[in-house]
């Protein structure tokens, strides 16, 4: 097994680094390890004091005891580096992505609690599910949403817990709509408006497929200002109508969200699909242009955590 103090020394330099960058730009949910050892392939992300310590499977074949006690290696050496107690390292395994993955429960309960991001608060719960509640690579995307959105309406698709949204109401979008298939994540979008005061009666929340709210939007003549579409890279829930495949339908998408954009509307459109290849030709538009270098945050730089492009008609 791989001395561990390579992992501790290489975390507690670069706890340094990330934590004097996120106290000077008052960030408190930030990335400070990513596979930066090949033989510790753990990502770790800091939420204010809790610490969310991912595996990446390697295939690597070892017995269960092994990983075991690998596993409580790494968790001591994070808590011991971070001054965290070790109950607040949470660890998971992240399996490859299949279908639904990534809004699947753990099996564990997890508890949630409030976390701050530019100016706004967000609840997250870093056990109960694969994913957090608040994808961090899309901290800097938020803020240039609510740079956007004012005297704008405002449409979130795959909304996942809303974030964007709280960051558009804050920016002075007029309304919005925030669409997401999943009960769970249009409850928690609902309790992360309210958590920051948000008027219900302008900003909507609608469970729906996302394809067939399209259609009917686009059959309505309905208007949208700006609008942030980020999909799964592959869906097979039961609730739709088919599967979705980011790669195959990307174009029926965006070319029905640019249907709904008023004349200076925008589209943020991205993904998280590394193999991933926009088809410019196939867009009714030519207004598209690829600003990955400013969304994604100088904490994930060395990654290519996902790709965006901003779309206009």
């Amino acid at each position: 097994m791989t001395d561990i103090s390579i992992f501790s020394n290489r975390l507690r330099k670069n706890s340094r680094h990330w934590a004097k960058w996120a106290k000077r730009r008052n960030i408190h949910c930030y990335r400070i390890y990513d596979r930066d050892v090949p033989e510790f392939p753990v990502v770790l992300d800091i939420y204010e004091q809790k610490a969310h310590l991912q595996e990446f499977d390697t295939g690597w074949q070892i017995s269960e005891e092994e990983h075991a006690l690998w596993v409580e290696s790494v968790r001591m050496a994070a808590s011991e580096v971070l001054e965290l107690p070790p109950a607040a390292i949470i660890f998971k395994q992240r399996q490859r992505q299949r279908g639904m993955a990534q809004y699947e429960k753990t099996g564990a309960r997890g508890e949630d609690f409030i976390v701050h991001e530019g100016g706004h608060r967000f609840i997250v719960n870093l056990e109960e599910y694969l994913d957090t509640g608040l994808f961090l690579d899309h901290r800097n995307t938020r803020r240039l949403v609510q740079e956007k959105a004012a005297g704008k309406r405002f449409l979130n698709l795959f909304a996942y817990t809303g974030s964007f949204t709280v960051y558009a109401a804050a920016g002075g979008a007029t309304r919005s709509t925030t669409v997401d298939l999943s009960n769970t994540y249009q409850d928690w979008a609902r309790r992360n408006f309210e958590l920051n005061g948000m008027d219900m009666t302008r900003h909507e929340l609608i469970r729906a497929d996302v394809f067939g709210f399209l259609n009917e939007e686009v059959k309505q003549g309905e208007r949208y200002g700006l609008i942030v579409m980020d999909p799964p890279t592959f869906s097979n829930s039961k609730k739709m109508n088919g599967a979705l495949d980011v790669q195959r339908d990307h174009t029926l998408l965006i070319n029905q969200c640019l249907k709904l954009l008023t004349e200076d509307g925008e589209l943020f459109f991205s993904t998280n699909l590394r193999s991933f290849q926009l088809d410019e030709a196939a867009l009714e538009t030519r207004q598209v242009a690829e600003i990955s270098g400013q969304t994604i945050p100088e904490d994930f730089r060395n990654k290519k955590i996902h790709r965006c492009w901003l779309i206009r008609r």
